[in-house]
């Protein structure tokens, strides 16, 4: 037997006997508490006071899956849709609500993330044990954030430990990873540090179906290697504190005839706050921070380096009991580069300054609550841009509220689709291309049904003016389509009951190419997720995720069929240092593709150990 089977086969019995003999957890209990978040208005609110559509993952919602890599955490989430080309490490999109993989603003730790050249984050980069908390807003944010928050943002909060930490997990195909961490904390001042490493020996990424200039038969093995570090300390009123992510990559391609290639990554984010209180009335967040993406490809001969500077100063104003006005600035330079590693030549070479101020004032009385908020953006290479919001929200009777908005939001085009030189000349960018802008209205209830269940459905739309699509001619070049259109629906409902909780999400979409009535690529037209846990005490916990998507297109007119797929967890605390994850994954090993000629991974397992003697 394979060790990939027999792997498999153990983690199976584990969950199934889980099963059997015990109840579950909260699996979604950021679903029924008003858990902290702060990014939908760029200061803290609770979920339940927020007008936006938010979702919370805890950092225990992240130990129940005891899943190998954040992709599989993302998945589970109404609205969001991802795409991988191939197993671990390789190259990763997540679109939200529709809407373009660089139409989320991705922020850790306060930090823009994206790529200057790309204006999409590398997910497969980020290590799932350095996180902390995931907080994913749908809806465009543009009137707080400014450009590339069409979809909504996602701020990912990396860990702060208090005392030592280690993990290690082995797992199919190869897999092992581990991190080792420590941390101290004090009323006045605190640090936090670790390193963690992946290896997955993997699977071959592309089948038949990529056609002969890509598909090769053999594995695609990866690593990475990673650091996270924070410290802070109180001034005062204030608190000083910094940040650092630093993940660097290795990973196997297949290259066609010419076998397997090799891209070697680097993804940096630093930041520096100051925060706090400077009047009883007047609260305030000084930051700084600074990004670099590398990506280095010796066998196509190119080399792309990004870097990022970014200051933005965000003030919160409490001008009466029930009103908040809340208003800053943001500074942005980019600078982004592709290099010819074969002639040694540059193909651009480009950098770009962003400035925006906004402003965003909301009340509430008694059983109403709004919100208006406008930002003006100056871009040096496309000049200026408005973009507002308005919302509200009215609550009923006790446990029912219906909220409602609008939104508008632009997206300047990235480098790369303005000047990149594509590979072989397909998929090159346009230096011709205009700015998208968009426009999004969106209802909602929210319906504490009682104390075990909670039912939210949100239905929105947006219209989208020259969305840029890689689909020019007989190379696909980067275009502006005149008219996309993004009509939705989401709906989710969580319930818990003693030992047992269940969450169901269910997203309708249909996301098109008003001009020839085509479906943008990538975007299944339904996604239905269901997770039920269940806990004995406080020591044992199993649960079951079933994941369906529908049918998608592809470049090239080709299609994605439709999938199900079945995964068991289980967590075991042997006490409270001490903690044994297992996870048994695609359970019926199912064949299924996330993008056209690009295998995923099949039955697989894993077995995670974790160590905190400072809890």
């Amino acid at each position: 037997m394979s060790q990939k089977s027999f792997l498999s086969l153990a983690i199976s019995a584990a969950l199934a006997g889980g099963l059997v003999h015990v109840g579950a957890a909260q699996a979604q209990e950021a679903q029924l508490q008003p858990t902290i978040e702060v990014t939908a208005s760029r200061v803290a609110q609770t979920v339940d006071a927020s007008l936006a559509d938010v979702s919370i993952i805890t950092r225990a919602d992240i130990e129940k899956t005891s899943a190998p890599d954040l992709i599989e955490v993302l998945r589970l989430q109404a609205g969001v849709d991802v795409a991988r080309l191939g197993g671990a490490g390789f190259q990763t999109g997540v679109f939200l609500r529709g809407t373009n993989s660089n139409h989320v603003l991705v922020l850790i730790d306060g930090v823009r993330v994206a790529s200057s050249n790309t204006g999409a984050f590398a997910w497969e980069n980020l290590p799932l044990d350095a996180v902390e908390r995931i907080e994913i807003v749908r809806g465009p944010r543009a009137s707080y954030w400014g450009s590339d928050a069409v979809g909504g943002v996602i701020q990912i909060f990396t860990r702060k430990l208090d005392g030592a930490h280690l993990a290690a997990s082995v797992g199919s195909y190869g897999s092992a990873d581990g991190s080792l961490g420590y941390g101290m904390q004090t009323d006045s001042w605190g640090v936090s540090a670790q390193a963690g490493g992946r290896h997955v020996d993997g699977f071959s990424a592309s089948n038949v179906l990529a056609g002969p200039y890509v598909y090769n038969p053999d594995d695609n093995p990866m690593q990475n290697h990673n650091q996270v570090a924070q410290g802070w300390y109180k001034l005062g009123t204030q608190t000083l504190s910094a940040s650092a992510l630093r993940s660097v990559g290795t990973q196997s391609f297949d290259n066609g005839a010419f076998g397997p290639g090799i891209s070697h990554t680097l993804d940096q984010a630093v930041g520096v706050n100051l925060e706090g209180a400077i009047t009883p009335d007047w609260q305030h967040r000084l930051a700084l921070g600074t990004t670099r993406t590398n990506i280095d490809t010796p066998a196509f001969g190119s080399a792309y380096r990004s870097t990022r500077e970014q200051l933005s100063w965000t003030n919160d104003f409490a001008i009466a009991a029930n009103q908040h006005l809340v208003a800053g600035f943001d500074s942005v330079h980019d600078r982004g580069r592709s290099l010819d590693t074969f002639g040694g030549a540059t193909q651009y070479d480009k950098t770009r300054d962003n400035t925006g101020v906004f402003a965003g004032w909301r009340a509430q009385a008694d059983a109403l609550d709004g919100e208006v908020s406008g930002r003006y953006d100056h871009n040096s290479d496309f000049g200026g841009e408005f973009s507002g919001s308005i919302a509200g929200g009215y609550k009923l009777i006790d446990g029912l509220r219906l909220t409602a908005s609008y939104g508008t939001a632009f997206s300047a085009p990235t480098l790369s689709q303005l000047y990149s030189p594509g590979y072989g000349g397909y998929y090159a960018g346009n230096p011709l291309l205009d700015p998208e802008r968009s426009r999004t209205g969106e209802i909602g209830v929210e319906w504490n049904a009682d104390s075990a269940n909670r039912l939210e459905a949100h239905a929105f739309t947006t219209r989208i003016r020259d969305l840029i699509d890689f689909s020019g001619g007989a190379k696909f070049q980067a275009i502006n389509i005149n008219h996309a259109a993004i009509d939705g629906l989401e709906l989710r409902h969580a319930w818990h009951a003693g030992a047992y909780s269940w969450t169901n999400t269910l997203t309708l979409q249909d996301a098109r190419n008003d001009d020839t009535d085509t479906q943008l690529l990538r975007r299944p037209k339904q996604k239905f997720n269901s997770v039920f846990d269940a806990q004995l005490g406080e020591a044992f916990s199993a649960g079951a995720e079933f994941v369906y998507a529908g049918r998608a297109d592809d470049f090239g007119g080709s299609r994605l069929g439709a999938y199900a797929i079945f995964n068991l967890r289980a967590s075991y605390i042997v006490n409270p240092q001490w903690r044994i994850g297992a996870r048994l994954e695609n359970l019926g090993d199912k064949r299924y593709q996330l993008a056209y000629g690009y295998n995923t991974p099949g039955r697989s397992g894993y077995l995670t150990v974790s160590w905190s003697p400072g809890k």
